[in-house]
């Protein structure tokens, strides 16, 4: 296992912690002072992003574990755990939002003050930031959890922007004497509250996907194949396999040799697929090569 990644993971976690801590903070106050429940349910999205971004870092943590007797094949599916608990979160904050929304609806409703309409925007800013910052390096360091964490920015983004013309559509509303156009910022809250589901229900079922031994597909394994077929003494790559632990993945592969060699000639050859596999792809943390005879 690559500590690099990992290192880079803890990161980004923590730049996600922080920078949403902030946030929540700096919605939270204006929402409250300017009576806007759109920017108060942006404020509960970020502070939901703080908890997922601490859902990472734990995962992350757990997958440098080295393998042990119970966890032969490492703990790099705490990561994509990680994931899953993200998105359930995401879930429950979006319920959340969109229920205090509605309520808003029973209720007497004024415009929010204009000081909300900035905050609205300089967090919109913020999150697509901090959105192109965690995606690419999840892409970087093949990270489900990070790329999850970093669409959960995304989805902040669109929920500030949702609030933005909740709230300046309930300030023009009053401005030019339209009663209902005021009710634009409670809408906008269960706008948010949408968008918030429809992402969590997305990155669930694909933490899902790969937390069930997922496998590279054909196409994206014939980098690994090509490798095996290099190595001195292969004569065919009968199968091959790599499946996905979080940062890192496990690769089985057959291999056929010439039937005429010894036991140990063959052994030598399965060691340096193994190396060779390790060495040129970062990502290979286990190599188990089965010889058969080429026939």
């Amino acid at each position: 296992m690559k500590a690099d990644p990992l290192r880079q993971a803890e990161i980004g976690a923590w730049v996600g912690i922080m920078g949403n801590l902030l946030l929540t903070i700096f919605k939270g106050m204006i929402g409250v002072t300017a009576n806007s429940r759109a920017l108060i349910a942006d404020a509960v999205h970020s502070a939901s992003d703080v908890v997922g971004s601490l859902a990472v870092l734990i995962g992350v943590r757990v997958a440098r574990v080295p393998p042990d007797e119970d966890h032969p094949y490492g703990h790099g599916k705490a990561e994509s755990i990680a994931a899953i608990i993200v998105s359930v979160l995401l879930a429950i904050v979006g319920l959340k939002i969109g229920y205090g929304s509605l309520e808003a609806f029973f209720l007497p409703v004024k415009a929010p003050a204009q000081l909300a309409i900035g905050a609205a925007f300089l967090s919109m800013i913020i999150k697509e930031i901090m959105f192109q910052y965690k995606y690419r390096l999840g892409i970087k360091i093949g990270s489900q959890a990070v790329i999850a964490n970093a669409w959960e920015h995304r989805s902040d983004v669109y929920s500030s922007l949702a609030a933005l013309i909740g709230i300046a559509g309930a300030v023009l509303g009053e401005r030019v004497g339209v009663p209902l156009l005021v009710y634009l910022d409670p809408v906008a809250g269960v706008l948010v509250s949408l968008l918030v589901l429809r992402m969590a229900y997305k990155l669930v079922k694909e933490s899902i996907h790969y937390t069930l031994d997922h496998v590279l597909h054909p196409e994206d394994a014939q980098d690994l194949i090509h490798t095996v077929k290099k190595v001195k003494g292969v004569r065919r790559v009968d199968q091959l396999r790599a499946r996905e632990h979080g940062f890192y993945v496990i690769v089985d592969v057959k291999v056929a040799v010439s039937p005429d060699i010894t036991v140990e000639q063959g052994h030598q050859i399965g060691k340096k697929v193994k190396e060779a596999l390790i060495q040129e792809h970062q990502e290979v943390a286990d190599v188990l090569v089965h010889i058969n005879p080429y026939l």
